[in-house]
């Protein structure tokens, strides 16, 4: 094997140990929002799994399902979109600000 292709090798997996530790890393991660001034929470991975939903009693209210039901949504969108941020944030100091294409499915 010539010596640049054991080079590019190595790099290659340096580069694929270093995405698995940020993978890592964000999964560990907790990103949080809100809607309704605190009524609906929404918990997310950094990896952008929705982890948790908490809604206060107060936010319960059986002649408007329809309100409680765009609380949740927006908190679960906000959360979620604060974990994209994060991903890219870390992609960014792993890439040097250069996009690659499937590193988080972009």
């Amino acid at each position: 094997m010539n010596p640049f292709r054991q080079g590019l090798e190595k790099m290659v997996a340096e580069q694929m140990r270093k995405v698995q530790e940020m993978q890592e890393r964000l999964g560990a991660e907790r990103v949080q929002a809100s809607a309704g001034g605190g009524m609906v929470e929404a918990t997310a991975s950094g990896l952008g799994e929705l982890l948790e939903v908490k809604i206060k009693p107060e936010a319960v209210d059986p002649q408007d399902v329809e309100m409680l039901q765009d609380l949740v949504l927006a908190a679960v969108r906000e959360a979620l979109g604060k974990a994209r941020e994060l991903q890219q944030e870390q992609a960014a100091e792993l890439t040097g600000g250069l996009q690659l294409p499937g590193l988080f499915g972009g």
